[in-house]
């Protein structure tokens, strides 16, 4: 998502636990984790792109949610910025429908560096070959399920092996059929069944899209082949091993027949509601 487009105080009423914020302006979102009114907050720092690349122009970005690297020396300056900001991930901009996108050794550097930091590279890819573009690259997450192209079975199935995938199927259309969401769709169905790793996203705050649990993301995943338990391990994975978070540990009687109205009627329960809960 985009908090700085969103009224964020929303999201836990909307059964939001973890939001990841992925690009806005550093001195916004670097005090965003620390808001109590918020669900837990990693954020990605600012949009790292080419010079006049996208989000520059793109009119839904404030300036400074970009950070334009233009030569591979460039790169462990911008994003040694994010982390010490307090990024937990790093975003790089791949949109060739957009503006210019970055030379190969450039993001080479770019992902090479984030490594070096143990921080993993999120890519927003956009047009013909950025997405075989980032998994050449090493990124490690797609931003958004691709859908400028019908991706080649044999890059799926090694994209699967290596990556994971934000859904986003929804902002193509808002519940209406595009061919867009279709190329999304088919995209995300094959990826699944390779093993890939699908991980429920909507980019809250592009359109008209709801301020919690979108149920209609949840639709378009299953329709891509994703049954009950691999929907709940999207949109509610468990955490690594050693360390707290929230998760779905045992689903006991579901609506079988309506895995994701289930799962959007999600609320998050602590000590001061337990008790409503359980009588």
């Amino acid at each position: 998502m985009h908090l700085g487009l969103i009224d964020g105080a929303a999201l836990l009423g909307g059964g939001i636990a973890v939001a990841h914020d992925f690009g806005w302006g550093l001195e916004s979102a670097r005090t965003w984790p620390t808001v109590t009114a918020l669900p837990e907050v990693r954020i990605a720092g600012q949009l790292l792109t080419a010079p006049g690349g996208y989000p520059t122009a793109s009119g839904w970005a404030p300036p400074d949610a970009s950070r334009e690297v233009a030569i591979p020396d460039d790169a462990p300056t911008a994003v040694d910025e994010q982390i010490d900001a307090g990024a937990t991930f790093i975003k790089v901009a791949l949109n060739s429908d957009a503006g210019p996108v970055f030379e190969d050794a450039t993001l080479a550097a770019i992902v090479g560096h984030a490594h070096e930091r143990h921080v993993a590279v999120a890519a927003h890819a956009q047009g013909a070959g950025q997405a075989a573009r980032a998994f050449s690259a090493g990124v490690d997450l797609l931003a958004h399920a691709p859908w400028s192209e019908r991706l080649p079975d044999d890059l799926i199935a090694a994209m699967a092996k290596a990556m994971s995938w934000v859904s986003t199927l929804d902002i193509h259309g808002w519940g209406r059929f595009s061919e867009d969401f279709a190329v999304a769709n088919d995209n995300v169905r094959r990826f699944h069944a390779a093993g890939g790793r699908i991980r429920y996203g909507t980019d809250l705050g592009n359109g008209p899209l709801p301020v919690g649990v979108n149920e209609r993301e949840l639709l378009a995943l299953e329709h891509a082949g994703l049954e009950l338990d691999a929907l709940a391990a999207a949109i509610a994975p468990a955490p690594a091993p050693g360390t707290l978070g929230q998760r779905i540990s045992r689903i006991t009687h579901p609506q079988q027949d309506d895995p994701a109205h289930w799962l959007a009627t999600a609320r998050l329960i602590d000590h001061d509601n337990l008790e409503e809960h359980l009588t």
